[in-house]
């Protein structure tokens, strides 16, 4: 059986990016946890000399794979041009959103100004995917439509996040989203 492409990108998204993290997380030298410290701490060479490296791979290898998962909502067009249209345009933010998830890892902690603008880049264009995803898909036929509120509460979070700036709200808002990367990627293996 032939597997969608946006599906088995969306399985290599969560065990790229939970595997290099949670190795990264192994080998940092003192106590880290999601309440003190921001997830790119783990990318920081001066925090985590050993596992830094692992972190900002992961989230260059993780950027990678979500290419192929916004590219393979292609599967959900819809033979309505407004349809098409506003998931071409949520298919392009998408990239967008993968590019600056690689730019994190190129741009890790250690650099700066350039690592906090791309993390902002890449928050505020995971809420517009997950918005625009969520609006888009809720009439589709195939698509569960608890998926679509799960993903605006994803977004809630993301939103929460962006304002308070609170590391816990980092961690949930990212291992929120990768459930929904995961729901998602389930729901195109449902035709």
């Amino acid at each position: 059986m032939k597997q969608p492409i946006g599906s088995l990108a969306g399985g290599a998204v969560i065990v790229l990016y939970c595997a290099f993290t949670f190795a990264s997380w192994a080998l940092y030298p003192k106590a880290y946890g999601p309440v003190t410290n921001w997830l790119s701490d783990l990318g920081n060479s001066a925090y985590n000399p050993r596992g830094a490296i692992l972190y900002n791979l992961g989230c260059i290898l993780t950027g990678i794979a979500l290419f192929p998962f916004f590219v393979g909502l292609h599967e959900w067009y819809k033979d309505e041009k407004r349809f098409r249209a506003g998931l071409i345009v949520t298919q392009a933010v998408g990239c967008v959103t993968a590019f600056s998830l690689i730019m994190i890892g190129v741009f890790s902690e250690d650099s700066g100004w350039l690592h906090s603008l791309w993390s902002r880049v890449f928050f505020a264009l995971n809420l517009v995917v997950l918005i625009q995803l969520g609006s888009f898909l809720f009439t589709h036929p195939r698509y569960r439509r608890t998926i679509a509120y799960y993903g605006f509460i994803v977004a809630a979070i993301d939103v929460t996040f962006i304002f308070l700036d609170i590391p816990l709200l980092e961690w949930f808002t990212v291992f929120t989203a990768l459930g929904y990367v995961g729901l998602r990627a389930y729901n195109m293996l449902q035709k």
